[in-house]
């Protein structure tokens, strides 16, 4: 341990400059902010650091929802009186919603603000350039072809945000945005499918069940690339990894989960249990429970509410046995499978076994 007075002492015999001390001793809070009260092995995770934090977000959200009543009531009834009023609005909510961002997160360093702060941003940004680059009387007639450019636009400015201020969680803003983006491409150059369910089946002609595996990987990889810079998950890289993962997870099991689950045999069950084994062999590697998390909840969502019958039923039965075992049993089960893959993976990139 490195007391303050070892950082004064090198700071005055030459070793370190003041900048540098004061950079190593906020590195030394953050490290022991994110795995303070953690047992070794354990998955670091905060959305708040008190209450005073939950009564901000919540002075907020009233905030946000008074600036959508006012802007509501002003509005005039003509099309292109209201699409200019929304998209000045949203300018102006953009730049009050930004100084508040440079307060709460760049100063105060606030967690749950941050993250209620991305998601206004984001809709705010949504909203204003859906109005000023839609068409409504194309929306209107279900015609989509012109909302792939402001949702675009709106990914490009939660990019922004985020090269800005580096919230974690508007990293998964970005990642749906693209998933979003590229779906509304494959429905503009396909059609959108007529049932819902057959949205992401592989057995359907559309391109959606490709696009949906295709971004899953793609969120997963940039996730394990602030993963391996951060194996020690100290850092905001890690908490930038563990939100793609959640956004990941559900992408790539979507396909595989209701191709089987619309099949309905016993079967199928089997098969989708064998693809949820392969996804906690992943989890357990790379040490993420919020990648297996994120899809066995994603499964659950879908057995109760899209699909149903004795089945799935019994499919969520055994889900939540397999995920209380592997909680009581991870760290042993991931020093147990780490052995043999020593020669394999670059282990050294990876959270050390305990």
């Amino acid at each position: 341990m490195i007391s303050d007075d070892d950082l004064r002492a090198a700071v005055g015999s030459g070793l370190l400059s003041e900048a540098q001390a004061a950079s190593l001793a906020a590195m030394a809070d953050s490290r022991r902010g994110a795995r303070e009260d953690l047992s070794p092995g354990d998955e670091p995770f905060e959305l708040f650091r008190g209450f005073n934090e939950i009564f901000i977000v919540v002075g907020l959200l009233i905030l946000a929802s008074g600036w959508a009543a006012v802007t509501g009531i002003s509005l005039t009834g003509q099309i292109v009186n209201i699409q200019t009023e929304v998209s000045g609005a949203a300018v102006i909510a953009a730049v009050v919603i930004w100084v508040l961002s440079e307060y709460f997160i760049r100063r105060r360093r606030m967690v749950a603000p941050a993250i209620a702060l991305s998601v206004l941003f984001a809709a705010n940004a949504g909203a204003g350039l859906t109005a000023w680059f839609s068409q409504p009387f194309m929306v209107a007639q279900k015609d989509l072809s012109s909302l792939p450019l402001p949702l675009a636009l709106t990914t490009i400015a939660i990019t922004l945000y985020w090269l800005r201020f580096r919230v974690p969680f508007a990293m998964a803003l970005i990642a749906l945005g693209i998933f979003a983006l590229a779906l509304m491409l494959g429905a503009n150059q396909a059609g959108t499918p007529a049932d819902l369910s057959d949205f992401f089946l592989l057995s359907n002609s559309g391109p959606f069940a490709w696009i949906t595996l295709l971004v899953g990987l793609v969120v997963f990889t940039v996730a394990m690339v602030f993963d391996m810079s951060d194996p020690h998950r100290v850092t905001r890289r890690s908490a930038q990894g563990f939100w793609l993962h959640v956004v990941a997870a559900p992408a790539l099991v979507n396909t595989l989960a209701l191709s089987l689950l619309k099949n309905g045999s016993s079967g199928a069950y089997i098969s989708l249990l064998a693809v949820l084994v392969l996804f906690a062999l992943v989890a357990i590697v790379i040490d993420r429970r919020s990648f297996l998390i994120a899809a066995i909840g994603y499964i659950v969502t879908l057995a109760g509410t899209v699909f149903d019958g004795g089945g799935a039923a019994i499919t969520i039965l055994i889900l939540g046995l397999f995920l209380v075992l592997l909680g009581a049993f991870w760290a042993r089960i991931r020093a147990t499978l780490l052995s043999p893959l020593s020669g394999l993976l670059p282990l050294h990139r990876l959270p050390p076994s305990h």
